[in-house]
């Protein structure tokens, strides 16, 4: 167990040592941030002199040493657009993000797994068919039309919910929360279904593909045999193998819901750390863009390694493996 756990430790370092990296070398090609920061009337030593303070005339060998080293410190540095601390900008904009997938999420498993149950027990019924044909519309309609085509429906067309903003929230701590308050769970209802729409149908034919081949095993053909009914035969043997391979998928969906809710801040203007990405790529902001990008990959790297600790625990084959 310690070995494994050791191994994946390792693997995760060497990742985020990549990440930070592509992250920091990605962004010496998006534009001088001197030029966003100073105004027409500025003169070109005064440029200068702030590219020389803000270190950018440095190698880049140099520059990487920095970052690296203010990352492993906890010191993010100060936003080039609004001189704030980049690590108080993200803590501020993380329970808005953090909420939005959380809910996005629920949504796609508490639709999704059912449905991805019913349509492989029933592959042939028509509301089986129905479902699949409304999924393929999901995955191939784009995210922000999804959004738009909501926003029109039920704010602008039926007048029923807010379409931007969090609404109403409350302050618990440093946590600002919009889940406390009626406006805020108003609020928080277009967005989350835009952004869940694709997980879900993901989370759907998974579990219909897994159910499916789960159905098709030896095993489930002898239990039949015997006469083991129907209810645990599909609930406790059949779903409960289908389960590993979803709940890898599931654990990479909420890294992408978080990764990834980009676009649906964007539309909805949900102030959350997608929207301040984009913020800071519009004003050329390199500390707030790298720092974002290293927290994602921390992110998914964090829940690799749990999904993988995980296995370690639920599937014996895996143990016995590494033992060997």
């Amino acid at each position: 167990m310690l070995m494994f756990i050791g191994q994946r430790l390792l693997q995760s370092l060497f990742v985020m040592v990549a990440v930070a990296f592509l992250a920091f070398a990605l962004f010496r090609f998006v534009g001088d941030p001197v030029s966003q920061m100073v105004g027409v009337e500025t003169t070109l030593e005064d440029q200068a002199r702030l590219r020389e303070e803000l270190g950018l005339n440095d190698p880049f060998v140099v520059q990487f040493w920095d970052f690296t080293r203010n990352l492993i410190s906890g010191d993010f540095g100060y936003s080039y657009r609004t001189r704030q601390p980049v690590g108080q900008m993200l803590l501020s904009r993380i329970p808005a993000t953090a909420e939005l997938g959380t809910v996005a999420l629920v949504i796609s498993l508490l639709v999704g797994i059912p449905t991805g149950i019913y349509t492989a027990l029933r592959p042939k019924g028509a509301l089986s068919q129905s479902v699949l044909l409304l999924t393929l519309v999901g995955v191939s309609i784009p995210t922000f039309v999804i959004g738009i085509l909501l926003i029109f429906l039920f704010g602008v067309y039926l007048g029923w919910l807010p379409t931007f903003g969090r609404g109403e929230t409350v302050q618990l701590g440093w946590w600002q929360t919009n889940m406390l308050t009626l406006d805020g769970w108003r609020s928080l209802i277009l967005p989350a279904l835009t952004l869940g729409v694709y997980q879900l149908t993901l989370t759907m034919r998974l579990v219909r593909s897994e159910m499916m081949d789960v159905m098709r095993t030896d095993f489930i053909r002898f239990a039949t045999a015997r006469g083991i009914p129907y209810r645990s035969l599909f609930f406790r043997h059949a779903f409960g193998n289908t389960l590993v391979p979803v709940i890898t998928i599931v654990g990479l969906q909420f890294g992408g819901v978080i990764a990834f809710s980009i676009v649906t801040e964007s539309v909805f203007q949900w102030p959350g750390m997608g929207l301040l990405f984009l913020e800071s790529i519009r004003f050329v902001d390199i500390p707030v863009m790298g720092v974002y990008l290293v927290m994602i990959g921390l992110i998914f790297v964090v829940i690799n390694l749990l999904v993988d600790l995980l296995y370690f625990m639920i599937d014996p084959r895996i143990r016995v493996r590494e033992a060997a």
